[in-house]
Formats: structure tokens, sequence, C-alpha cells
């Protein structure tokens, strides 16, 4: 079985290569590299798993590894290639082209200087983590999509969050199982990453309660970002449910209990208030003043089902987490706190690959781990962590703009994503490695770098106005 499934793979990851390399190499179409991520990623750690388990080979899983960063950079290559005036290309730079500009340049500073324990290739690993993005957004920041392209991206993601929660469904009714139980999952991090398998399940634990019930994670890495990633559908759901025809509003409502039905299945505390503070986010900005009444609502009935209706179990698992009883809330505060004592008596930063969860941080050096924030601040000093919440709330604050101010429809709705998901994903960012979630967090830089190129046009034509 194992093997029919690798071999489905290779032959879909080679087909969306094949057409990739086509698009991009051969017909200058470098902007359809979002495409083939959007396809990829949330499948990304499960065709890893699928890889070993079928050939016990960690060389073949280097090259799956690899699929994405070589997407990017030909993509890069296809841009620079296919601008014949290269040096003559118009670039209006912006606040968050800055402050994101900033951000990398300091990274590169870091990557060279002879600071903290990490070896070289730990530290360029790590620092290629925070350049692809950048690239990303780059890339971003240099396309424009016709109205059927922009469709076709919106629609990946809407079956993306339909598949999830149909397999979230298949997980917990007819499997009865977590879909990594099957995938190789636990093997794959033994083998590859050297984590041994932990919790009652195999896997991690991740992946249950503290009540030992089970957090599901569909097709993706684990259930956080599951979470984090099914942020991205219900937004993007909401708004073409507020831009489109009634005949047509069945299908994004689909889309947002689907998307919300599998913020169910991961049973992720950061991610429901993230989900909460999204709506009521949106509901403030855009007036809906109805959404804010459905959501205190909302949590005014939790708050009953918990008092009167919910088990001893569950219970206290919520009082325990509101009080940061909960061991895994007092995880995060500790690591919080040490990270915060490294920043005060490092304020410069300690160097790259010292703090955070990826895989080039070795865990004998690693100082905190459990927020985005933090774990920039003690790698690159307080500069850092303070030009990456520009780069965030700048990112935020000029695809609002464009939201108000652009008539293109598509547009709109690519920028009121990338707002509604970037403020979204703030709980997950104070709790996790979350740029790690690479679906969620590549997507979304994508369409900021796309709203700014949106809000530079409308600037630009607006001085011409003046003018």
């Amino acid at each position: 079985m194992a093997l029919i499934f690798f071999i489905m793979i290779v032959f879909v990851v080679a087909a969306g290569l094949f057409w990739a390399v086509q698009e991009m190499v051969f017909k200058g179409n470098w902007k359809y590299f979002i495409f083939f991520l959007i396809g990829f990623l949330p499948f990304y750690i499960t065709t890893l798993s699928l890889v070993y388990l079928a050939t016990g080979s960690s060389a073949l899983v280097g090259i799956f590894q690899v699929i994405k960063e070589m997407v990017v950079l030909m993509a890069l290559f296809s841009f620079l290639l296919y601008q014949r005036k290269i040096f003559d290309y118009p670039f209006r730079f912006q606040a968050t082209d800055w402050f994101f500009f900033g951000f990398l340049c300091l990274a590169a500073v870091y990557l060279i200087l002879p600071l903290g324990q990490a070896s070289f290739l730990n530290k360029a690993l790590y620092f290629k983590g925070i350049l692809i993005p950048g690239i990303v957004y780059f890339l971003g920041r240099n396309s424009r999509f016709s109205m059927s392209e922009i469709r076709g991206l919106f629609q990946m993601i809407f079956l993306i969050a339909i598949g999830a929660f149909l397999v979230n469904l298949f997980e917990n009714y007819l499997l009865q199982a977590h879909l990594q139980q099957f995938t190789g999952y636990a093997l794959y991090n033994h083998a590859i990453n050297d984590i041994d398998p932990t919790g009652n399940f195999g896997l991690t634990w991740t992946f249950e309660t503290q009540a030992v019930t089970k957090r599901l994670a569909s097709f993706f890495s684990d259930p956080l970002e599951m979470a984090s990633s099914v942020l991205m559908g219900f937004a993007a759901g909401l708004i073409w449910f507020l831009t489109s025809k009634k005949e047509y509003n069945w299908f994004y409502v689909l889309v947002m209990m689907c998307s919300m039905g599998s913020l169910v299945f991961s049973a992720s505390r950061a991610a429901f208030g993230a989900f909460f503070l999204m709506i009521f986010f949106l509901a403030l900005v855009f007036g809906l003043y109805k959404l804010i009444a459905a959501g205190f609502l909302s949590l005014l009935a939790f708050a009953v089902y918990v008092v009167f209706f919910a088990s001893d179990d569950f219970y206290f698992f919520v009082v325990d987490t509101i009080t940061f009883e909960n061991t895994s809330s007092v995880g995060h505060v500790v690591e919080w706190l040490l990270a915060l004592d490294s920043m005060v008596g490092n304020p410069l930063g300690i160097g790259l690959a010292m703090s955070g969860n990826a895989g080039s941080v070795s865990d004998d050096l690693r100082v905190g781990g459990e927020n985005q924030f933090l774990i920039y601040g003690v790698q690159l000093g307080w500069l850092g962590m303070i030009l990456y919440v520009l780069t965030l709330a700048s990112a935020v604050i000029i695809s609002l703009r464009v939201f108000y101010r652009t008539e293109n429809l598509m547009e709109a709705r690519i920028a009121f994503v990338a707002a509604a998901v970037k403020v979204g994903l703030l709980l997950p960012l104070f709790t996790a490695n979350a740029e790690m979630y690479t679906y969620v967090a590549w997507t979304t830089w994508w369409m900021a770098g796309y709203s700014v190129h949106a809000y530079s046009r409308l600037k630009t034509h607006e001085e011409l106005s003046v003018a």
C-alpha cells in the first residue's frame, strides 16, 4: 500500500513540477509558482513521510524537501531572466518593503557575524527559512494576475479547506485514528528529524489534548498548522460570500463551515482565540457589528456550556488554560521568560539558529522557542524583533488601504485575506514558531506583497491625478 501511495505521490509531484518548469522557465510565467506552492505545501510533511515509509531513503526525502525552495528560486530566476531591462524596472519602495528588506539584511549580517554557538551550516539553513518567505513576498510584490487567475488561486484554497475537513471526518469516524499513524509520520520524524515518538498515539504530544483525546491534523504536518491554515480558508470564504451573487453563496458558506469544523477537530486553543480575534477585527474594520454580537453570543454560549454541561475533564482543561495552570500554558510562559531574559541580557541578540523549533536549531543550544516574536528577538536582538513587528503591521495597514481604495474586486479580495489572516495569526505567533507553517505563512506573504504592489499603483495614480 505504501508503495502505491509513493508511486501516486511521485506522479502528482512530478506532473506539478513539470507544469511549473514549463510555465516559468520556458513561457516566462514566473508568477505561477504560487499555484504550485498552494497545491504542494499543505501535503508537504505527509508527502515526505510516505516517501520515507515506502523507500527508507533519506536521500530521496531530501530531494522532495528542497522542491519548495527550488520552485521559489526558479521563479526568481525566471523573473530576472525575462526582465530584459532589469535595471530600468520600476520599483517604488513602500513601508513594508523597507521593513522587510531591513529585516532580511539584518539576518544576512548575523549569518556572517561570528556570533552564537550554532554551526555556520545551521545558521545558513535557518537564514534560508527567513530568506525564502522574503523572496515569496518579493515575487508577489511584482505580480499582477487576471481575474481568472486569481479566481483559480482562491478555488485551490477553497478545495484545500474542504478537503482538510473531509479527511478530518474520515479520521474521526471511519479510521478512528490519526492519518499520521498510517503515513509513517513517526518513522520519518525519528529517522530524519531525530525526534522520538511521544504521547499516547505514538506521534507527538501535539496530537492529543491533556485529557488524552485526539487532536486531528488532516493532511497537514500537525494540528497547529492545520488550525492556522484553515483561518485562511475561512477568511477567503467570508470575503467571497460578502462580494458574490447570492446564488453562489452556498458554496462559500460550505467553505467557512468546513474551516470551522477543522478548527474544532484541531482542538487548538490559540487558533480558537485567533479565530475570534480575526472575526472581531473584521467586524470592527468593516462595520459588521452584527458579527461582533454573534461572536459575543458564541463566547457566552461556550461559557454556559463549559460551566453547566461540559465534562469535568473539559471544564478543568478550560479553567487551567485561562489561569495558566495547564501544563502546555505553563510551558509557553516558561519559554517566554527564558527568551525575555536572553533579550534583556543580550539586547543585540545571540545569533542565528539559537532559538525556535526549526530543524536547524539544536536542542542543547535552543533559548526559548514558543513565540515567533521572541524567537527573532533572541537571535537578532530587539532591532530584529521590532523590524519583524513593523513588517507585519505595515503589511496589514497597506492591505486595508488597498481593500478600501481599489476598484478591482479581485485585488480587494486578496488584500482582505492578507490583512485578516495576518491579524488572525497573531495569537499562534505568540505561542508557536508559526512562520514554519509554510502553506499559510508563505501564501499570506505573497498576498501581502501583491497588495503592496496594488497600493503602489494606486498611490502613483492618485499622485498623477493630483498633479
